[in-house]
């Protein structure tokens, strides 16, 4: 049996993991991953193989989180580096630039916003893998 490809990135308030081979992996390790994303209030997105938690959390405590928790998987760490963006126009994140933003709400405004910097917010949401 395959263990999980954990591809852990931070973001300002949240991190997101991405699971490139989730196909791969049995019932059993995918009810475990989504009862550790559940029980941290997280999203799992199926369409993405990836899940998303709001919480700030660095590479090395995710680590020792997995490990402890006995999940049996192979981590990795995506960094994000960070350039001059745009800011958010609207709504309660108003001035914020878009790699600050919830992953949560990335993921909202990916099925529900239709505005005319939907560009931005789908420049975004393929950075994090969502």
């Amino acid at each position: 049996m395959p263990k999980a490809e954990l591809v852990f990135t931070h973001f300002h308030n949240s991190y997101s993991v991405s699971i490139p081979n989730l196909e791969k992996l049995s019932v059993e390790q995918i009810k475990e991953l989504e009862h550790f994303v559940s029980s941290r209030n997280g999203i799992f997105d199926f369409e993405t193989y990836s899940f998303v938690i709001q919480k700030r959390l660095e590479f090395y405590e995710f680590s020792a989180l997995i490990h402890h928790l006995g999940i049996e998987a192979r981590l990795g760490e995506r960094i994000v580096i960070k350039e001059t963006e745009p800011r958010i126009g609207f709504g309660q994140y108003k001035g914020m630039q878009y790699s600050e933003l919830p992953s949560s709400y990335m993921l909202w405004l990916k099925t529900n916003y239709r505005g005319f910097d939907r560009d931005k917010v789908d420049k975004e949401l393929q950075k994090r893998n969502l």
